[in-house]
């Protein structure tokens, strides 16, 4: 019977274990890339998420170090919005990642449950893109994975996937006791898990504030801002940073959904989204924008800051949620030079 290590409170006291645990966790992220499995080309068909979830294909075990370099590969795809490329990779690598966890014992088994919550919270990221229920499928797994890697910044990261994934299906006040719970167990005076710890207050004041809970959206949001200024930035570690600029940009997210749009026009004039540093990121900073000129009723500055989220990342106005509001703009009350030729070419023309 395989033997799994198990470890106590989520994190080893052992310095010299917490060293290599640190240095996988980077390793995940910024590893040289290698060979991906399953890789296709970034114009291939979106992968049905629905269906992949549970029809891995087939996949051997792989060495511990070629697994994290692939999950560093396609997380790189993630940043860089290329999500085609990235759906047609990870069932593949979901399935390698499962294959190396199931033959693996003790240490090297934590570690790829490590590697395995990376890649699910990679499908639940790109299902959430997507509006697919696979993201409640992903998340699941992934914190499942990661609570038997032990891993605090593992667990956070998926926690928070999850949450995301009650939020969307209407459960706002769920998914920010569970951000909420899941912040306070984590060592807030030590930067990588200081680091966690603000994303999920931020994905937090954001979940509050599509439930209307204006007084605890901003709490949480003031709490994240003071935790940026307690830690420097952990370049790499997340797919969401913690820092000044990325709360900003959630402060617009929040006004946009507690229905105070013109509360985040002074935000977004500040707002320098070219220091952001993912492709991602920018794309998103731009859409939280071009969401409050639409709310504010100004088609032209909403259509300038759609063509600011496809010059940062083509992929992302193809997404459902900009398609539809391609759509309003085209077909609103004003003429908007140019909006027909950007939704036949993002996919948001009818017919």
């Amino acid at each position: 019977m395989t033997n799994v290590a198990t470890v106590a409170g989520g994190c080893r006291s052992d310095e010299e274990d917490e060293v290599r645990r640190r240095e996988l966790l980077t390793g995940v992220v910024v590893a040289g890339a290698t060979a991906v499995v399953g890789t296709g080309p970034a114009a291939a068909a979106p992968v049905d998420l629905d269906v992949a979830l549970f029809r891995l294909p087939q996949a051997e075990p792989m060495p511990l170090p070629r697994l994290v370099a692939q999950i560093a590969a396609a997380r790189r795809d993630y940043c860089a919005a290329q999500y085609a490329r990235l759906g047609q990779t990870l069932p593949g690598l979901i399935a390698a990642a499962t294959a190396t966890r199931d033959v693996s014992t003790g240490r090297a088994r934590e570690e790829a449950d490590l590697a395995l919550a990376r890649s699910y919270v990679l499908a639940a990221e790109l299902a959430t893109k997507q509006h697919c229920d696979a993201a409640w499928v992903a998340a699941d797994r992934a914190l499942e994975a990661a609570r038997c890697s032990g891993i605090p910044v593992a667990v956070g990261e998926a926690s928070r996937q999850l949450a995301i994934a009650m939020r969307r299906s209407g459960r706002s006040t769920a998914a920010v006791h569970l951000l909420t719970r899941e912040a306070e167990d984590l060592d807030a005076s030590r930067d990588h898990t200081g680091a966690v710890r603000t994303t999920l207050l931020l994905t937090g004041a954001y979940s509050a504030a599509t439930g209307r809970d204006r007084s605890t959206a901003l709490s949480l949001l003031e709490e994240a801002e003071q935790e940026t200024g307690r830690h420097p930035a952990v370049p790499g570690l997340f797919t969401v940073e913690a820092t000044r600029t990325q709360v900003d940009a959630y402060r617009i997210s929040v006004l946009n959904a507690l229905g105070t749009p013109d509360e985040a026009v002074t935000v977004a004039n500040r707002l320098n989204i070219g220091r952001m540093a993912t492709a991602e990121r920018r794309a998103r900073a731009w859409t939280d924008v071009a969401r409050m000129w639409n709310a504010l009723g100004n088609g032209k500055q909403t259509f300038a800051a759609l063509r600011r989220v496809e010059r940062e990342a083509p992929q992302e106005v193809r997404r459902p949620a900009l398609r539809a509001l391609t759509a309003g703009l085209l077909y609103g009350p004003t003429r908007i030079e140019g909006i027909r030729e950007f939704a036949a070419r993002t996919g948001a023309l009818a017919g």
